[in-house]
């Protein structure tokens, strides 16, 4: 009897893994996939280039026990705040891990398969999926040194005798790109002697050996139980180190895009709406690469974003922020990019590189000391200590200028930047502290020892309630930005995928025009980067004579066409000849 023929999912699948596992029998392990992940080889496949997301769509970011009130599971705290106060703000809820682990806020995972009991269980992550997306992390690189697996691995069972990539402390790793100063191999104790661990990160961060198919298999068992409890986006944590080969970079290998195709191939056929967001924190051109041909990452984050924004706010210039801009190319339909201003991690400073002088980061760096920031270093291949990120709340961040240090605009530059994040193509994150203007943590600092504590607060709920239901700048900052969420969610010329061009109006002015995808609306976005009074003619604008324009953010109408604004020190106009039905908040 002849075998049946394969079928396109399986050819697809074959055709991945001959490029990751050239010397293995893939039609086998290609079985082994599809059965570890419950999905039938006749499964269709899903729509291509279909944007699953438009312009109501708006993520929070936060860990499962930001918010925290006695005697309750954070999770549970976190759904009835988010549904009670957000749920006309917001389409997204990412959370960070919220599993077992042994250090770095969650990202050393010890088990994937279990809820943290601190934070809930599963139960309220699937509650959670039934009002919102849930986004949830693939921390695929790594996992603890406490682990399961990694004690298998030293007593030689399995599963996790062969998890972990080893090297030779003796081979030349000198060209091995790493966003840490701490030595790249640990050595280990074994039953079967002494071995050298690959630790990208931490020495409690052990990086996973996928050149062993036993890995993705396990990969695929929680990725498939991921989905059973509800998250359909998929946040895949530094996976751009995901493949090693001692004599490279080891960062953006061909293996690892094409471990990303097949990730992606598995998830969208067993559930079609769901998206995949790569966390590459690298240079922009190298981040670029991760959407592929439309079949890698659904969504890329706008790392080169939150550094450029920043430095223009702080120095008033908004040239390399336009520049930027510029030379971005439109997603292709089916992607489209992430863009946030803050998150649990510091602002990147590598997607600065080739776009602002040596001098322009220094002074970056040096503005956000003067606010309270701290900085963390990376090293380069010649041994060389060097800036990797700046740890800030973006509050501090945005507390005053370059030139003269903090002032009274820190509310409207704040706000300033929230408005052109929302504005931007693409969809917009919201780190849950950008909500409330959340300072730095300064004692969180103290009592972790770590940098990036100084952005991980934890409110207790008391306090976050008092803070949002009396005149404080939490409270300003709650409602103000809420309230843009709403306009924003309700103009089709913010769809993620609408058209976007970048406009030149000096350096001081930094502004675009977008256009819905039906061509109906059009808005233009201008913003004062300075603080100082800017004014520009409508007249640069090119607006639709028969049309009447409107500033959705002060609901002025403008009726000449040719008349002059003057924008106060970092307000912003978003100018549009359609309005979109806004909601009002609940």
């Amino acid at each position: 009897m002849e075998n049946a023929p394969l079928s396109h999912l399986e050819q697809r699948l074959i055709a991945h893994l001959q490029v990751i596992y050239p010397t293995l029998d893939n039609k086998v392990l290609s079985e082994k996939c599809l059965a570890t992940f419950h999905l039938d080889p006749a499964t269709e496949s899903p729509q291509p280039h279909k944007n699953l997301w438009d312009q109501s769509d708006i993520m929070l970011i936060t860990y499962a026990d930001t918010l925290r009130r006695k005697d309750e599971a954070p999770l549970e705290t976190l759904h009835q705040f988010v549904k009670s106060k957000l749920s006309d703000c917001i389409s997204a809820v990412h959370l960070l891990p919220f599993f077992p682990y042994s250090s770095d806020d969650g990202f050393s995972v010890m088990d994937y398969t279990t809820v943290n009991p601190s934070c809930g269980k599963w139960d309220h992550v699937a509650n959670l999926s039934k009002d919102f997306k849930v986004m949830g992390d693939l921390v695929i690189n790594h996992c603890s040194s406490r682990s399961l697996w990694f004690e298998n691995f030293k007593a030689g069972v399995h599963p996790g005798a062969d998890f972990f990539y080893e090297a030779d402390p003796s081979a030349d790793l000198s060209a091995v790109v790493r966003p840490r100063t701490s030595p790249l191999l640990r050595e280990v104790q074994t039953k079967n002697g002494e071995k050298h661990v690959w630790c990208t990160f931490s020495h409690d961060q052990v990086d996973l050996n996928f050149e062993k198919p036993e890995v993705l298999l396990e990969f695929l068992r929680i990725i498939h139980l991921y989905l059973e409890k509800g998250i359909r986006w998929f946040r895949l944590d530094a996976v751009a180190f995901l493949w090693k080969i001692p004599g490279t970079n080891c960062i953006n290998l061909p293996q690892t895009h094409e471990m990303i195709r097949l990730l992606r191939l598995m998830i969208e056929h067993y559930a079609p709406e769901s998206v995949i967001i790569t966390e590459t924190n690298i240079p922009n051109q190298e981040n670029l690469t991760y959407f592929g041909n439309a079949n890698e990452a659904h969504l890329i984050y706008n790392f080169s974003l939150p550094p450029l924004l920043i430095n223009s706010l702080v120095t008033g210039n908004g040239s390399h922020l336009k520049q930027w801009l510029m030379s971005m190319p439109p997603a292709q339909q089916g992607t489209t990019y992430l863009n946030f201003l803050a998150s649990h991690d510091g602002i990147g400073l590598r997607p600065t590189e080739g776009l602002l002088s040596e001098w322009e980061l220094e002074t970056l760096i040096n503005t956000m000391k003067r606010f309270g920031g701290k900085i963390s270093s990376r090293t380069t291949p010649e041994g060389e200590a060097k800036p990797y990120e700046i740890n800030i709340s973006l509050w501090n961040a945005l507390s005053g200028s370059a030139q003269h240090g903090p002032d009274q605009w820190q509310f409207a530059r704040f706000l300033c930047a929230a408005g052109v994040m929302m504005a931007l193509e693409g969809v917009p994150a919201f780190y849950i502290h950008s909500l409330f203007g959340t300072e730095n943590d300064l004692d969180r600092v103290n009592n972790t020892g770590h940098f990036r504590s100084i952005n991980r607060h934890i409110w207790d709920m008391e306090d976050l309630e008092h803070a949002l239901n009396t005149p404080t700048h939490h409270q300003k900052v709650f409602q103000s930005v809420t309230k843009l969420t709403q306009i924003r969610r309700a103009q089709p010329a913010f769809h993620p995928n609408a058209t976007q061009y970048i406009l030149h109006m000096g350096e001081n002015l930094f502004a675009f025009w977008r256009q819905s995808l039906d061509r109906r609306q059009s808005l233009f976005a201008v913003y004062n980067m300075t603080d100082q009074p800017q004014s520009f003619n409508l007249s640069e604008l090119n607006l639709i004579a028969t049309d009447d324009w409107t500033d959705l953010v002060s609901e002025q109408v403008y009726e000449d066409h040719l008349g002059k604004v003057t924008l106060m020190p970092y307000q912003f106009v978003w100018l549009a000849n359609k309005r979109g039905r806004v909601k009002s908040i609940s």
